[in-house]
């Protein structure tokens, strides 16, 4: 999953298709993202001393990773992405549409210096 929290995603299927956010939790173990604004649910709450009124507290539920994709920040697009590697031994995360690299995933090893 290439996907990090502050990323920004378009839902492309389901009742929020069509909607961008930022991401603002990834659940790796479940292969969820949750999305600013995306897959609302109202939580009912009792009134207690903490909330007297009662009332709904509306939050965001997790979405399958499967259901958004990462926007490209040359074109403002969906985009596919892909990793590829530097002659340096950087591996880089990149566009599929503009080709322009999204991030730097693994860092070239330094040999160490011999005395």
């Amino acid at each position: 999953m290439y996907i990090c929290k502050n990323d920004v995603v378009q839902v492309i299927a389901g009742d929020d298709k069509g909607t961008r956010g930022k991401v603002i939790r990834v659940l790796r173990a479940e292969n969820k993202v949750v999305v600013e604004g995306v897959n609302r649910v109202y939580r009912h709450l009792k009134p207690s001393r903490k909330n007297p009124q009662g009332g709904r507290l509306s939050k965001e539920m997790p979405v399958d990773v499967s259901n958004v994709m990462l926007i490209d920040p040359v074109l403002n697009v969906p985009t596919r992405v892909g990793v590829r590697s530097l002659p340096d031994g950087t591996k880089e995360l990149y566009s599929k549409k503009s080709k322009t690299r999204l991030r730097v995933l693994k860092k070239p090893k330094v040999a160490a210096a011999k005395p």
